[in-house]
């Protein structure tokens, strides 16, 4: 998502007549889009602000943009007084207008709005990728999680006309883009606010049958508005990429209860059992925190054990950070950073055994992959499967760039498959 949100960004500043240049030294306008999901990653943010400390007095102008810019707002102007422009990714369409203002010698722009419905797709996206394109269907979460700064940052669940979406994707289509991937911090609570009141599932249904369009992906999806209608898409259309990432953040209901979370563990792992039964396999991956205020040795326990339940294909996995408007900060039995760091290595050491067996047992099947990568080694290549798993791969082809190619795993490791090309 903040990569699409990169893409918005440079086609608003292309269409305006500016130019991408190789290094911030060479470059009059420097934008720093940022994250602040985990503590360490809004730290970054000040650090490397600092060090355009200096351009300022260059004539170089220098904006934050993104969730960092959302939360901090003008705090950003007094603890980096060198910032000119200060903009939320709610308000990206409105970028045209204030960089007017910076390049009329404005010297603190802000754009912090963040209750709108315009905030999908800006009126020119620059495209970083030639065959597979991300497309925003909902912004902002309702959820509430006590830990989450997201309802802050990005405001509340705002979903895009499907009519819209659909129109997109034929365009992406008719560009020569295979693959298109749906985006929202909660994708699967998508809510059409045309007539058509379209269910996610339905979207991804008709997304799948635009014309030219070979695979389907969707991101973020929450376990609490997941049903057995998204499975059953997903069975009846092979378009569908058979990926779901379905955050957990813990195995325990007691946890879970305390993030707020709206499901319990039997919960979820009822959600897992209608995609284990799907009538084709499905990967499925995860979020997980450890270290959440007052998780015990117990409920850590519990999370190893749902781990061994699941067998997740992957898993992306963080130590608990406090973030600022969130209720945890008040949350007593705070676990020392020296016991998350333990907990994570555990988590990721058992996570790491159940991917080898998992990419093991897939050695000698023949998989479509999408070539997106030339290694510097002669006919060697990468790609993903529709499963989400990267595959490096031998080939005598001279120009396999975002073709489809049948490739048989011939070995494998935590991480990714590797293989040779069916001819």
């Amino acid at each position: 998502m903040n990569d699409h949100d990169s893409e918005k960004v440079a086609g608003v500043l292309l269409s305006r007549g500016y130019r991408q240049v190789e290094s911030p030294d060479s470059a009059s306008l420097i934008l720093y889009n940022t994250c602040s999901i985990r503590e360490k990653a809004a730290q970054k943010v000040f650090s490397r602000l600092g060090e355009y400390r200096t351009k300022q007095a260059a004539g170089q102008v220098i904006g934050v943009l993104g969730c960092v810019a959302q939360q901090e707002g003008e705090d950003i102007f007094a603890r980096a007084p060198w910032v000119s422009l200060v903009c939320g990714s709610a308000s990206y369409r409105k970028l045209p207008e204030l960089l007017a203002r910076v390049e009329a010698g404005d010297q603190r722009v802000t754009g912090l709005d963040n209750d709108t419905d315009e905030t999908f797709e800006t009126p020119v996206t620059r495209r970083d990728n030639p065959w597979r394109a991300y497309l925003t269907i909902i912004e902002g979460c309702d959820k509430a999680c006590a830990y989450c700064v997201v309802p802050f940052t990005r405001g509340p669940e705002r979903s895009r006309a499907s009519d819209s979406v659909l129109k997109e994707v034929r365009e992406l289509a008719e560009l020569g883009y295979s693959e298109v991937q749906l985006l929202g911090q909660t994708v699967n609570s998508y809510a059409d606010p045309s007539s058509r009141r379209m269910r996610f599932s339905e979207l991804l249904l008709a997304v799948a049958d635009v014309q030219g369009m070979r695979r389907v992906r969707f991101t973020t999806s929450h376990p609490r508005d997941f049903g057995a209608d998204i499975v059953a898409a997903l069975e009846s259309e092979p378009k569908l990429c058979n990926h779901v990432h379905l955050p957990v953040q813990s195995g325990s209901t007691r946890v879970l209860r305390e993030m707020v979370r709206t499901y319990t563990r039997e919960e979820y792992l009822e959600k897992i059992a209608m995609l284990r039964q799907a009538k084709r396999p499905i990967a499925i991956t995860t979020d997980i925190i450890v270290g959440f205020p007052g998780e015990t040795e117990a409920d850590f326990g519990e999370t190893l054990t749902l781990l061994e339940e699941v067998r997740y294909d992957n898993m992306f996995s963080f130590k608990y950070s406090a973030r600022p408007n969130t209720p945890s900060l008040a949350m007593p039995d705070a676990i020392s950073e020296e016991e998350k760091s333990q907990r994570l290595r555990i988590l990721q050491e058992k996570q790491r055994e159940i991917q080898s067996e998992h990419n093991a047992k897939l050695v000698n099947t023949t998989f479509d992959v999408l070539v997106s990568g030339k290694s510097r080694h002669e006919n060697r290549w990468s790609g993903h499967t529709s499963c989400h798993r990267v595959i490096n791969f031998t080939s005598q082809e001279r120009n396999l760039l975002g073709t489809y190619v049948r490739v048989q795993a011939t070995g494998a490791g935590p991480n990714s498959l590797v293989g040779e090309q069916v001819t």
